[in-house]
């Protein structure tokens, strides 16, 4: 009984061996145009088919390793095989793929070379470009890289000295090509004197006064403005404000223990107040937006112009101010103009239709969490108008101001934003 089921074995075994389909032997020398031999890996692909003999060949791969230059391989023939069978081959070389070839395989009981299965040959491209949108989440990290980078500010443009405004944010110096910028990033004429409305600079002066180890009291030749601008050095050393001095106005006094000994050394740096420009300490208006709109004949809200007061350039303090000029193109139908801030409606004012024009101007005052407006319009014939209220938006974030404008109906008329202009003023002490 076991012999004869071992015989049984072994015959089915001859049997499946006898029935795998006959393979050719690819065998080749593969060389490099430079004359060396090519060394890597090929890889080779194919889809299910019947061969010549109706064996069933699944879909799989096969990696082939070349040494020296030694390709030798046996496959099934393809070319009395199901129609659309063939080999796709990619040559791989230090971890790059290189080029690639089709094969067809012929029945043959004698060794092939490359050149007789070869059908065609070409580079290896990349996948195919995403041609749909991809949006920012869809890349893991983006959003954290994105919210981490520097904003442009409002006065980023092309050839302009880069500067890093009070809200962290990219921005353009602003002043004549001609002007000097500073390390706070203000610009004005060159030179220590300074000009115009900007603070002047005294760099490497001696305070006047005895240094004779018993005196306390120095005077500079100007109060330094702000007072947190003085840099006092005692033989190279820069002292520290409160601690080894005090300063009041122009007069610096030393505190017990740090009063200068006889040859001691002091120099002071500090900003002042230029004294020809009694402004020379305070900072300029800052125009934020100044455009012209669009137009509409459209009988609903349309918006014409906007401008984005980036986030947290408003502090306490600050006081925007806006300025707007519509105009009706038509006489057969009335028009409507509003604007909102931060998505609130502060002015919303509707013509007859012989009415020209809508012009205005309104301010908003920042304080701590909220916003007091006043607004002021009028027209050709539209009579003049006032109104006041406050407004909570969040100035940490970016704010928008949105000019609208709508049509009283269907009309070819159109109303128009001709001009409108959004400056910010600062908030400041006098010097």
């Amino acid at each position: 009984m076991f012999s004869f089921r071992w015989a049984a074995m072994a015959l089915a075994a001859a049997g499946m061996a006898a029935a795998q389909p006959a393979l050719t032997t690819i065998q080749d020398i593969l060389y490099r145009a430079d004359g060396s031999r090519f060394n890597g890996t090929i890889f080779i692909t194919w889809d299910a088919f019947q061969a010549g003999d109706t064996s069933n060949i699944a879909t799989a791969n096969l990696t082939v390793p070349i040494v020296n230059g030694v390709l030798n391989v046996r496959l099934v023939p393809t070319t009395t095989a199901s129609a659309g069978a063939q080999y796709n081959l990619t040559y791989n070389s230090q971890g790059v793929n290189q080029f690639t070839q089709v094969w067809a395989v012929p029945a043959s009981s004698v060794t092939l070379r490359v050149r007789d299965v070869l059908v065609s040959q070409g580079t290896v491209v990349g996948p195919a470009p995403v041609v749909a949108p991809v949006q920012i989440s869809d890349i893991v990290g983006l959003a954290n890289a994105l919210a981490l980078r520097a904003q442009e500010g409002v006065g980023f443009t092309l050839g302009r000295t880069a500067v890093i405004n009070t809200s962290g944010q990219i921005d353009g110096a602003a002043g004549n090509l001609s002007d000097c910028v500073h390390v706070d990033g203000t610009a004005g004429p060159c030179g220590s004197g300074g000009g115009g409305i900007l603070p002047a600079f005294s760099d490497g002066e001696t305070p006047g006064g005895s240094i004779n180890g018993t005196n306390a009291a120095f005077t500079l030749a100007f109060a330094p403005s702000p007072g947190a601008s003085l840099e006092l050095y005692r033989n190279g050393v820069m002292l520290k404000q409160s601690v080894d001095y005090s300063l009041s106005g122009s007069t610096v006094t030393f505190l017990t223990g740090a009063i200068p000994q006889t040859g001691d050394l002091l120099t002071a740096d500090y900003r002042y107040a230029n004294p020809s420009n009694p402004l020379g300490s305070l900072t300029a208006a800052q125009v934020i937006c100044s455009s012209t709109g669009s137009s509409t004949s459209a009988s609903t809200i349309t918006q014409l112009g906007s401008c984005t007061i980036p986030a947290g350039l408003l502090g306490t303090g600050d006081r925007i101010e806006v300025q707007f000029q519509y105009n009706h193109a038509g006489s057969s139908t009335g028009f409507t103009g509003q604007i909102q801030w931060a998505g609130a409606t502060v002015i919303s004012r509707s013509t007859a239709a012989a009415e020209t024009a809508l012009v205005g101007r309104m301010t908003f005052g920042i304080y701590s969490g909220a916003q007091s407006w006043d607004v002021q319009s009028w027209g050709s014939a539209l009579s003049f108008a006032a109104a006041t209220g406050t407004t909570s938006a969040d100035s940490t974030q970016n704010l928008q101001i949105a000019f609208q404008g709508q049509m009283a109906g269907s009309t070819a008329d159109s109303v128009i934003l001709r001009n409108f202009t959004v400056i910010r003023y600062p908030a400041q002490t006098s010097p």
